[in-house]
């Protein structure tokens, strides 16, 4: 487990090979409870490549000195990502007029 949100990664390898491979992720909140979005890529073994980018937003909780996660949202695709922002963009800018 990761002591510090640096540590935290969601890359993962099975027998030498890289089947999750992290691409980018954003700190969105740090503490006791952290949230963070990263970017990443899995191997598809049949096809003998990785897929499209996807997301995905975790949330960690730090008991003991250690991060754990504790839940997960993955975005199923670009379009569902582009919903999520508009979305956002919308009640943001009502909140703000």
């Amino acid at each position: 487990m990761a002591e510090t949100i640096d540590e935290i990664t969601i890359a993962y390898s099975e027998d030498g090979k890289e089947t999750v491979k992290e691409l980018d992720k954003i700190v969105l909140t740090k503490g006791a409870w952290s949230t963070i979005i990263f970017k990443y890529q899995d191997w598809d073994g049949r096809k003998e490549e990785y897929s499209k980018d996807k997301y995905t937003i975790r949330r960690y909780r730090k008991r003991h000195g250690e991060y754990k996660q504790q839940s997960k949202f993955n975005i199923s695709s670009t379009e569902q990502a582009k919903s999520i922002i508009e979305a956002l963009e919308k009640w943001i800018a009502e909140t703000e007029s």
